[in-house]
């Protein structure tokens, strides 16, 4: 068993050149998460199966075949958008927490924007109309509607849910948020120096190996503070 383990990024090599086409280490995290493959290893050391992986890209290209077989033409696979990436199903805001039950942005634009094509006759709404979500989750639907200029209201009964849905379309004052992360980076990096002080008192090794591991989360922080200022940046410059 242990010969058939690999890492996320051996295991997206492998992948890439299974599929013959990109597939990231960010992808296969995906399935790990949200528990389409088995987890291996602790984080940091995370393996996956070859064989388990293998096995599900293939009955992932035989989906298509076996829902056409039960639905005929009622079934359009293109809404499967299955070829886009997790990077692509989850941009911008639509990563900014985990949510399992929610669906793709890319599905909702595609009943809200003015598009035609042979699956979806007519268009059903343009700008300034309202939408409703009476089951809005972690906000997927308000957020289309928001970059299409039509109005959304959402409804959820788990406080939680509402709490995403909010932070998501919220209006931000960019400069302010800059000005915070700011303190907060610094006060990273303040701290990185103290405890780097602190721990190398004594046990050097030890604390030497545990010093590293956390600068790792540190940094990693630091890097999802900034993404995340020039990714609201960004979707500011779109709305004006």
């Amino acid at each position: 068993m242990s010969e058939d383990l690999i890492s996320i990024k051996d295991a997206s090599l492998w992948a890439s050149e299974f599929l013959n086409k990109e597939v990231t280490p960010s992808n296969i995290s995906y399935l790990v998460n949200y528990g389409k493959i088995t987890k291996f290893g602790e984080n940091g050391s995370t393996q996956v199966s070859r064989a388990e992986l293998k096995e599900y890209y293939q009955k992932l290209s035989k989906k298509e075949e076996l829902w056409k077989e039960k639905l005929g033409d009622d079934l359009n696979w293109k809404l499967s958008f299955e070829s886009l990436k997790e990077s692509e199903t989850t941009k911008h805001v639509h990563r900014l927490h985990p949510y399992k039950g929610k669906f793709i942005p890319q599905l909702v634009e595609y009943f809200l924007d003015s598009h035609v094509d042979d699956f979806k006759k007519e268009v059903y709404f343009k700008k300034g109309d309202i939408v409703l979500d009476p089951f809005c989750g972690s906000g997927t639907t308000l957020v289309q509607a928001n970059e299409l200029g039509i109005h959304a209201i959402g409804v959820d009964v788990s406080i939680f849910n509402t709490l995403i849905s909010n932070c998501k379309i919220k209006k931000y004052d960019f400069k302010l948020l800059e000005r915070y992360i700011s303190v907060i980076t610094k006060g990273l990096d303040e701290f990185d120096k103290k405890i780097i002080l602190l721990l190398l008192r004594k046990n050097f090794w030890k604390n030497l190996l545990f010093i590293i591991k956390n600068s790792f989360l540190l940094l990693n922080i630091k890097l999802r503070y900034k993404k995340n200022l020039l990714m609201g940046k960004n979707m500011e410059r779109k709305k004006s």
